[in-house]
């Protein structure tokens, strides 16, 4: 399928799924259902559900209840899912300083709130260590840095579980400008 000039590329971000060997998803079944859905020019990226598309305007709450009830509805489980549009992810990253990195020296992730917790005051949920966690809030996300060499220090061991790790996805900083790039 092809863009037309009407269209906008957005980006689907499925929560928790292919991780561990639960909830285990084929990227190619998950292309259709978004095709079944309308969407064009679909394709997926890496096996952690990221899924790109085009669409004539952005996917609000009902779209994107629809697509959570599809995915359900074709691998029997529940997928949380936030869009994002191609704008969206380019101002993000112009907020990431550019040597914020997912390497072996860096740990940089990029948490995709949930709107419940989409607010700058969210980052005073967070327990971070000073000196070692530096946390920034753009709109729709925190992104998370630690230099490698602190991680064992690092509040990121203790944020699995918490009311904002349960209203996230998380992709790490190289994952989200490779689908800046993708999205064009």
């Amino acid at each position: 399928m092809t863009t037309t000039k009407n269209n906008t590329s957005y980006v689907a971000l499925l929560r928790g799924i292919n991780v561990g060997g639960n909830k285990k998803v084929d990227m190619k079944l998950l292309k259709e259902v978004f095709e079944k859905l309308g969407y064009t020019n679909v394709r997926t990226y890496i096996n952690s559900g990221n899924v790109l598309f085009d669409a004539l305007s952005k996917p609000g709450e009902k779209e994107v209840a629809a697509i959570e009830k599809a995915i359900e509805k074709k691998f029997g489980f529940i997928v949380p899912t936030i869009v994002r549009s191609k704008a969206d992810i380019a101002a993000l990253l112009k907020k990431i300083p550019a040597k914020w990195t997912n390497d072996t020296e860096q740990k940089t992730d990029v948490l995709f709130l949930w709107d419940s917790h989409d607010s700058k005051k969210t980052l005073a949920l967070i327990k971070t260590t000073p000196g070692v966690d530096t946390l920034l809030y753009a709109k729709g996300t925190i992104t998370w840095h630690v230099d490698r060499e602190h991680y064992a220090k690092s509040g990121m061991h203790k944020f699995i579980g918490t009311a904002v790790y349960k209203a996230i996805t998380a992709r790490n900083t190289n994952t989200v400008r490779k689908l800046a790039e993708l999205l064009g």
